[in-house]
């Protein structure tokens, strides 16, 4: 699939509103990760200003039904720590939707059947394949 703006971008997290609820991201710094979350977050229903975390390593949002969107960025962390506790707490509450950048130091705590959107930027588009 191609991704030519913004704007689609944030469409396309719009539209996978109620499609999966752990989603692993994976794309370079600047690819549209955090974009795909505004997207989402809004098709969630979540009217508040959605950042990055790549500081905070956690963003947490909550949803109508007493659930979580719940945002990670591992890209500063080569071992989550307490942080894979966090997650697990998170991952066992069917109510939450999960979202995870830079998941390689905790794949192994993800679901088997987890979504995965790989983002690959080009200087006119972005392409995004699904798993």
């Amino acid at each position: 699939m191609k991704i030519k703006s913004e704007q689609e971008m944030l469409d396309f997290g719009e539209s996978f509103a109620g499609k999966a609820n752990v989603i692993e991201l994976i794309g370079d710094v600047g690819a549209g990760k955090t974009t795909f979350v505004r997207g989402l977050a809004k098709g969630l229903g979540i009217k508040e200003p959605v950042t990055s975390p790549s500081f905070t390593i956690s963003k947490s949002y909550a949803l109508k039904d007493g659930g979580f969107l719940v945002h990670y960025d591992f890209y500063r962390l080569s071992d989550p720590g307490l942080m894979a506790e966090d997650l697990q707490e998170n991952l066992a509450n069917p109510k939450n939707v999960i979202v995870i950048e830079w998941g390689e130091s905790i794949k192994d705590l993800l679901p088997k059947n987890h979504t995965i959107i790989e983002i690959k930027q080009t200087p006119s588009f972005r392409i995004l394949n699904i798993k």
